[in-house]
């Protein structure tokens, strides 16, 4: 089959690999329809994460139709249209049993997770093998292991546009706001108009914020939060953000702030000396009122130098992070995306066939052409 595989620092490649082959009674496998490019991917398409290898197939944000089931899965049949979520849980550990499924035991095997993180997490496609990923969704087939409890059935009045989103991007949002406690009548701010932060301040929406402030430099991205999720935009290159904000929200700052950044597009960083991946998150801390909160929504495997502990302290704040949801949020979501209450096809700026992947993710890494998600069609 083909796929889009990772082939070293800023190249990419369409080649063919193997299709996939169901290993365990709870795989199945899924014929691709659509696949989104995702800022998680950045740091890997930049040569910052040396555990990846070459050949490697990208992609975490996928759906698609069931063509082969284990004879261990009960919720899906041959011709199911799924979207897949990102983490790879068992549903069945300590972890998963606690609803954590981000964090399960036996979703990963990859040898240099521990190392990196002090523990291994949950598996996700496309991460490179040694830290725990499976073969991504940029490709013509997926296999997908505990597919009874990753995989859901997209109902049909939400199309194939609309319902990729749901396999990481929605979920990342709706659980940011989820930790960090959003309740009605926050004012909440969102560092980053991407795609997650635009969901991320979609889901600050309707769990009853008074105020959702989305900062970025970008005129398109601010303009497009704004239309679609009622946020309003601060550009962050002509306004004091830090006394508007505070502004905002009575003199105290925002009670939650989130940081969907995300991760720096360019070389490598380091734990020490050089510039870092943390300018959103210490402005956040500065800017987050006293007693509030502060939610780190994916930072790759980047270092963050002269972070404002004292800030955290002295403020009392609670730090949380949240780099990928569960996939149990994913039903609700694809309930909202039947109704209507979740719009998120607006997302992808591009479509692109399979073939033309790399350019996609030159667009994406970019942010050319106005462009916020590149989406594939193998």
């Amino acid at each position: 089959m083909r796929a889009l595989c990772w082939e070293g620092a800023g190249a990419l490649a369409v080649r063919q690999v193997p299709d996939p082959e169901l290993r365990n009674d709870h795989d199945m496998i899924v014929r691709v329809r659509r696949s989104a490019t995702s800022g998680g991917d950045l740091p890997l398409l930049a040569g910052r994460v040396p555990e990846a290898a070459v050949g490697e197939v990208l992609g975490h944000e996928f759906l698609g139709e069931v063509v082969e089931v284990g004879p261990e899965v009960r919720r899906h049949r041959v011709a199911d249209r799924v979207v897949v979520g990102a983490a790879v849980a068992c549903g069945a550990c300590w972890f998963c049993r606690q609803g954590l499924l981000a964090c399960c035991d036996n979703g990963t095997s990859g040898p240099a997770a521990e190392p990196a993180w002090g523990q291994p997490t949950a598996g996700c496609y496309g991460r490179p093998a040694r830290l725990g990923g499976f073969a991504g969704g940029h490709a013509e087939f997926v296999r997908v292991p505990y597919a009874d409890v990753g995989a859901f059935t997209v109902p049909a009045e939400v199309d194939d546009d609309r319902a990729v989103f749901a396999a990481d991007a929605a979920p990342a949002g709706w659980h940011g706001v989820e930790v960090g406690g959003v309740a009605p009548g926050d004012v909440v701010a969102v560092w980053g108009a991407g795609a997650v932060g635009q969901l991320t301040a979609a889901a600050a929406v309707a769990r009853g914020a008074a105020r959702v402030l989305v900062v970025d430099e970008h005129d398109d991205r601010l303009r497009m939060a704004a239309r679609h999720t009622g946020a309003e935009p601060l550009d962050q290159r002509s306004v004091d953000v830090l006394a508007e904000l505070r502004e905002r929200s009575g003199g105290r700052g925002p009670d939650v702030c989130l940081d969907a950044s995300g991760p720096p597009p360019g070389p490598a960083r380091r734990p020490s000396g050089g510039p870092d991946a943390g300018t959103a998150l210490r402005e956040a801390v500065h800017a987050c009122r006293k007693g509030g909160t502060v939610v780190v929504l994916g930072g790759g495997a980047e270092f963050v130098d002269r972070f404002p502990l004292g800030a955290v302290t002295d403020k009392g704040l609670a730090v949380r992070g949240g780099s990928r949801a569960g996939p149990g949020a994913i039903p609700a979501l694809l309930d909202r995306m039947a109704r209507g209450e979740l719009v998120t096809e607006h997302l992808a700026t591009h479509r692109l066939p399979l073939d033309r992947g790399a350019d996609g993710y030159a667009l994406f890494r970019d942010r050319a052409d106005g462009c916020v998600r590149a989406v594939f069609t193998p």
